[in-house]
């Protein structure tokens, strides 16, 4: 038996659609690689993970959005036609800086944090692990 890849997007999709259907509130799986977290969000749909800014380290002025799970990294909604935003520009720690997409499900990434996102980490529309760091964010002082 070969174990189940969790850093396919469609193997995820595949799990959010059985626990969406069997009417399951989610499922944790933690490995020494990583861990995905699949929440069930009742009448608003799937909700896969979360993420925000890696905690600030000592002597740290930045901080990186990393993947909350493995998927699609989009910089912009898929369904806008709105040029990408130029960097850097000023974000708060709720605004949301980019999307994960995993099948039909588009998770947003917050900043997690205020300052000035200042790089880009990951190519737009390229497959992100768990993890990956996307986004690198100066803070404010």
């Amino acid at each position: 038996m070969s174990a189940i890849d969790f850093s396919d997007p469609a193997t995820i999709a595949l799990l959010t659609e059985a626990l969406t259907a069997a009417g399951v509130d989610g499922l944790e799986i933690s490995r020494p690689g990583g861990q995905l977290r699949i929440v069930v969000a009742g009448k608003d749909g799937a909700r896969i993970s979360s993420t925000g800014a890696m905690p600030r380290t000592p002597g740290s002025a930045s901080a990186v959005v990393k993947a909350p799970m493995a998927g699609r990294f989009c910089v912009e909604h898929p369904a806008t036609s709105a040029a990408p935003q130029n960097l850097p520009r000023s974000v708060s720690d709720v605004d949301i800086v980019g999307f994960v997409e995993v099948g039909h499900i588009l998770l947003p990434l917050r900043a997690g944090r205020s300052g000035v996102l200042t790089r880009l980490l990951a190519e737009p529309g390229a497959l992100v692990g768990f993890g990956d760091p996307l986004f690198e964010i100066e803070l404010q002082s």
